[in-house]
């Protein structure tokens, strides 16, 4: 948690530092302005920490403030680097191409402001899109055959939420919205995958009112993510209970006598000194005749759990959140959205999130609530 803590500032640090350069080598900026920008920039990278205080203090509205000021912000310097770094590899391109074939490049080159307002702009169109992507929530649907469901079942239907961060800026509102819809979808069974809750808003009870309302066939269930473990376990979980689910934590149950439920804890568990089940122990107690669903927050394959259960379903990756940062989270999970088939007999499915992390922002990863619907079929395929 240190070191993570610890890079995630160098980074942020490090990129506020970057458009500061950008911004003095575009534009004549004095001292004083200089020093006004940096302030700013530096109080903007401790935001994070400053809304955690102002949680634990119960001065929720300034929490909130400091929220989408700090967020909004981490966005726009994202965006800003992430076209300016493209920008400059093409810079980078003609300069070369220029000493290659012996001309002067330097006109194409010499275009300061140009290359500081354009990912400017880009950031600021961007920016407000993001707002709008993030509460445009869709449904995802798939559908898997197995002989596992009986014929006299019928069709069963698996609702997965996940990384849902209610807390100052997931609130009552966003909630019923997600409600209504997991309503309309009439659900068997509710899953939430981790990161339901994030925060110590003081609200938070109110904010998961919506879920009480969810009525299914044969339960919800939900585990946790590493940011029940941020926000204080004992609360979250307790939440997470009073929102109407059963916390499998390392856990199996048996839904309905139709599937094997497992849960295990996120590995979070392991830097707060909290016991950790790796779910190959679990799944080896439960019977393979059954339909075996395991819910992970992350999508991370246990090599020794592998043909021990039908379905992973996990979360924890946003899918990137706001593009390109999906590039980046693909490169420590490549299992970071969609369906995948681990084996003959085992596949994973990672949602790309309900909510958002941070930043009330999406772009071109907009969020989603996944509808998995079992039905039975003479043999597997």
């Amino acid at each position: 948690m240190g070191l993570f803590l610890f890079s995630f500032f160098l980074v942020y640090a490090l990129l506020n530092f970057y458009v500061l350069l950008k911004l003095k080598h575009a534009f004549p900026v004095n001292r004083v302005a200089t020093v006004c920008v940096s302030l700013f920039m530096l109080s903007m990278v401790f935001a994070p920490v400053a809304v955690r205080l102002m949680e634990k203090a119960g001065q929720d509205d300034l929490a909130r403030f400091a929220a989408y000021t700090g967020y909004t912000w981490m966005v726009l310097l994202f965006l800003f680097f992430s076209v300016s770094i493209f920008i400059d590899l093409i810079r980078l391109c003609i300069y070369f191409c220029g000493l290659i074939i012996k001309k002067d490049v330097s006109g194409a080159l010499d275009h300061k402001k140009y290359f500081f307002i354009v990912p400017s702009l880009c950031a600021l169109l961007v920016t407000p899109y993001g707002f709008y992507e993030a509460t445009q929530i869709g449904v995802k649907r798939l559908t898997i055959e197995t002989p596992k469901i009986k014929r006299e079942t019928g069709l069963v239907r698996i609702v997965q939420i996940s990384d849902v961060h209610i807390g100052l800026i997931i609130n009552k509102k966003r909630m019923g919205k997600i409600a209504d819809i997991i309503k309309a979808i009439k659900p068997d069974i509710l899953v939430s995958t981790g990161d339901l809750i994030d925060g110590r808003f003081n609200r938070l009870k109110t904010s998961i009112e919506p879920l009480k309302q969810i009525s299914t066939t044969y339960g919800k269930f939900a585990v946790t993510g590493n940011h029940e473990y941020y926000a204080g376990i004992d609360t979250s979980v307790d939440l997470t209970e009073q929102a109407g689910f059963y916390v499998l934590r390392n856990k199996a149950v048996d839904a309905g006598g139709i599937i094997n439920i497992v849960g295990v804890d996120d590995i979070a568990s392991l830097r707060f000194k909290n016991n950790f089940i790796h779910e190959s122990a679990l799944l080896k107690e439960q019977s393979l005749d059954k339909y075996t669903i395991l819910l992970k927050h992350r999508p991370v394959i246990d090599q020794g759990a592998i043909d021990l259960f039908d379905l992973q379903l996990s979360g924890h990756t946003h899918r990137g959140q706001i593009f390109p940062f999906n590039y980046i989270v693909k490169i420590f999970f490549p299992l970071y959205n969609g369906f995948y088939r681990i084996s003959d007999k085992s596949s994973l499915y990672t949602s790309g999130g309900t909510g958002t992390w941070g930043p009330p922002i999406r772009f071109l990863a907009p969020p989603e609530i996944t509808v998995i619907e079992l039905i039975h079929s003479e043999k597997r395929t």
